[in-house]
């Protein structure tokens, strides 16, 4: 499980979307009560999502960061864990925002979320809650999930904000372009285009897909 050399588009990702990437991974248990609703909420997507994925005993949490979603992936006493992120500097930071009982259970490594340091089949999940999100190219997204078919010998759980008739601005300067997001329907035929069918979606809030997690499953 070597580091991957950053292909193209990796490295037109890491320029537009490093920073803004990190602060979410970096986010610490949040204090206010709205922050921890949403983190409770996020926490109930992944649970329901794992549950609708078969409770998979090998997870690949891809673009980890600092860990956010690992006790959530541990709370299967069974479960293996693998965690992949582009940056060292960010695996080395989720050694020190976890237990130790809770480490002993994640294998980290450093690679590219689009050229995964694993041979085909080697998990039954990939699981992508904070990184697939903020990609509001085709041609990345594609990339992304072609990489997560390959890697997965069954399921694949992302997160995916999708067009509400809102728009979000990137961080940064003042006049910045807002953040295209993709429809509901121009995602889904890329899960398709990529060789996954749709198992299930849920939204943050019903009525709201703002942010949807979806499972899927390698076509057969």
């Amino acid at each position: 499980m070597s580091a991957q050399p950053p292909s193209a588009i990796e490295l037109e990702f890491a320029r537009r979307y490093d920073q803004e990437h990190a602060r979410a991974c970096l986010q610490s248990r949040p204090r206010g009560l709205a922050r921890r609703l949403t983190f409770w909420r996020d926490e109930q997507l992944v649970r329901n999502a794992l549950k609708v994925a078969g409770e998979p005993g090998l997870v690949l949490d891809v673009a980890c960061g600092a860990g956010r979603f690992w006790p959530v992936l541990a709370e299967h006493a069974n479960r293996v864990i693998l965690a992949s992120d582009p940056s060292q500097d960010m695996l080395n930071h989720a050694q020190t925002h976890h237990p130790q009982n809770l480490l002993k259970r994640v294998k980290t490594f450093q690679s590219s979320a689009f050229t995964i340091g694993l041979s085909a089949n080697a998990v039954d999940c990939i699981f992508c809650m904070q990184l697939f999100q903020h990609i509001d190219s085709t041609e990345h997204r594609l990339a992304m999930l072609k990489e997560f078919h390959r890697v997965s010998r069954d399921t694949v759980i992302v997160a995916v904000r999708v067009d509400a008739h809102f728009k979000l601005r990137r961080p940064g300067a003042e006049g910045a372009q807002p953040l295209q997001l993709p429809g509901k329907a121009e995602v889904e035929a890329e899960f398709r285009q990529a060789g996954l069918r749709l198992l299930s979606h849920q939204d943050f809030l019903p009525g709201c897909a703002r942010m949807r997690v979806y499972v899927l499953r390698k076509a057969r």
